[in-house]
């Protein structure tokens, strides 16, 4: 297992950017899956961005396509979420989420197969 501990989060206006990092414990990181999601006051949590092993591969959701980018380092075991043309819509606290080592998948979009989770960091975009 890996311990995931978000950071990067804060207050910033929109059109504005964020770096969020998701550093690991673990001696194995490059075997996980890994992925962002992000709840809104109100609403469910939702898929933002996942990436695979080695980070070749990569998934979005819609609504930040073209501006949010996923990568990582597996020799600092961190995950990156690089928001761009930020709206206030992005308002939600994010989730850094590592998927089972065993899993097939290459990319993991559904966060019911994620089994290890972040404490979470706040994003506030104002208008």
């Amino acid at each position: 297992q890996v311990q995931l501990v978000e950071s990067g989060g804060g207050l910033v206006q929109a059109g504005g950017s964020l770096r969020l990092s998701c550093a690991t414990r673990g001696r194995t990181f490059s075997r996980y899956p890994m992925g962002w999601f992000r709840r809104a006051p109100g609403k469910e949590r939702e898929f933002v961005a996942a990436i695979s092993r080695s980070g070749t591969n990569t998934r979005y959701a819609d609504s930040v396509k073209g501006r949010f980018t996923i990568s990582r380092d597996n020799a600092k075991n961190t995950v990156y979420l690089e928001m761009n043309s930020l709206k206030p819509e992005d308002t939600a606290v994010y989730y850094c989420a590592a998927a089972p080592a065993s899993i097939s998948s290459i990319v993991v979009v559904t966060s019911q197969l994620y089994d290890q989770w972040g404490q979470g960091t706040q994003v506030t975009v104002s208008s």
